[in-house]
């Protein structure tokens, strides 16, 4: 359904990553999936089901938001890397 990936830049070669998800899963509940991680490396996923696609919605704007506020951006300049 939505999707939103953030970048950011560390200090080690590859950037960091978090990503939030709202959509339907198997049993047809509304579920948020965050998955966060090193670019290339095997992230980190948490699965949390909501009764309604409101409180789906409230809870992803909330994980967003939170990783925006760590340093976590939006646009693709993370992902360049300087050798």
């Amino acid at each position: 359904m939505a999707v939103c990936i953030l970048y950011r830049r560390t200090t080690a070669r590859r950037p960091r990553y978090y990503r939030v998800e709202i959509a339907y899963n198997l049993f047809n509940e509304i579920s948020v999936f965050r998955e966060w991680g090193v670019s290339g490396g095997k992230g980190r996923v948490l699965v949390n089901i909501y009764a309604n696609l409101r409180e789906a919605s409230v809870a992803a704007d909330t994980w967003r938001n939170k990783a925006v506020k760590r340093g976590y951006s939006r646009t693709d300049r993370a992902m360049s890397v300087v050798a």
